[in-house]
């Protein structure tokens, strides 16, 4: 089949569109992760709100520990958004040779979006958790991303893989949701635009607020499970530095669906579930708003600088077998 340029240039863009959206929003996104991964406990909390967590940054003058972790969520990032956006288009390509048809229906959308979010959590999944702990770790006090890989065991690096993959429902609903909205509002300009030579594309505000819509969608409906994931990915409290095997054997023990589960319906009951929403669509909305429409600008810029070099290196291997 070749390679597939198209595929590239879609997986390039998503992957530059992440790494910028995740570099501006990364304070936010440390705020949030600290305020989701705290449990009530004997009715008091450290965090009583999102700017609790952002007041502590700076009343202790560790501003900069807003950003502990970047290098590793930027990894992970672009790498996910690399792997996905490419097998989101791949798989949609694929599909369309294969089968014949002109268009992808709702159903197959969601099935080749979740296969390719599958792929993403497995080959991420170590990054995404060195990456929670990181943040979720107390101010200053961050270690480094090979430390926190390499401190417990091979399968500590895949906690929380089972929810990741659930979570592949997440994008799936929102690039499905996403992609219809924008193949209705792409006829409707159609429709209304003259029969000249220019493409018709979202304009940056439009490609914007069907991010914003889409993944908010995506966002209630599984935010149980992505509250769930960043406490079993959290980092472990410092009191637990010593030896104490019972101790170490006990936050294992919570450190597992049912575990997280019990404890938040235990001490903060079923809103527990939802703690942090609010934060989370303000950071993932912004987040995945930015990221689209990002890539909906560079696309093509990135598609002509791929053909760009494509047709260089043809040009310099004709040379190289004249010679």
């Amino acid at each position: 089949m070749g390679v597939d340029l198209e595929s590239i240039s879609e997986a390039t863009s998503g992957a530059i569109g992440s790494l910028l959206s995740t570099t501006i929003l990364y304070p936010l996104d440390t705020c949030k992760t600290k305020y989701q991964a705290e449990v009530q406990a004997h009715g008091q909390r450290k965090y009583r709100n999102l700017s609790d967590v952002l007041w502590e940054a700076v009343s202790t003058g560790q501003v900069l520990s807003l950003y502990q972790g970047l290098g590793t969520k930027n990894l992970q990032s672009f790498i996910a958004q690399f792997v996905y956006f490419y097998g989101y288009s791949y798989f949609k390509r694929l599909y369309l040779e294969n089968s014949g048809s002109k268009s992808i229906g709702t159903k197959v959308n969601l099935i080749l979006a979740a296969g390719a979010g599958a792929c993403t959590a497995i080959v991420t999944q170590p990054l995404d958790t060195a990456s929670s702990r990181m943040q979720t770790s107390a101010f200053g006090k961050s270690k480094g991303l090979w430390k926190t890989l390499t401190e417990g065991t091979l399968s500590d690096a895949f906690d929380g893989l089972g929810i990741s993959l659930l979570l592949t429902s997440n994008p799936a609903i929102q690039y499905t949701v996403f992609d219809q909205l924008k193949q209705r509002l792409l006829k409707q300009k159609l429709k209304k635009a003259d029969h000249d030579s220019s493409p018709v594309v979202l304009s940056a505000f439009t490609a914007f607020l069907l991010g914003a819509i889409s993944k908010s969608i995506a966002t209630f409906l599984t935010y149980p499970a992505i509250r769930c994931k960043v406490m079993i990915q959290a980092a472990d409290p410092e009191d637990d530095d010593d030896d104490d095997k019972t101790k170490r054997a006990q936050l294992k023990s919570r450190k597992t669906v049912p575990g997280v589960v019990s404890a938040i319906w235990r001490r903060e009951g079923i809103l527990g579930f939802f703690k942090g929403l609010d934060a989370q669509i303000t950071k993932t909305v912004l987040s995945s708003a930015l990221l689209l429409m990002i890539k909906e600008k560079i696309t093509a810029t990135t598609w002509v600088l791929i053909l760009a070099i494509r047709r260089s290196l043809l040009l310099r291997n004709g040379r190289l077998k004249n010679v």
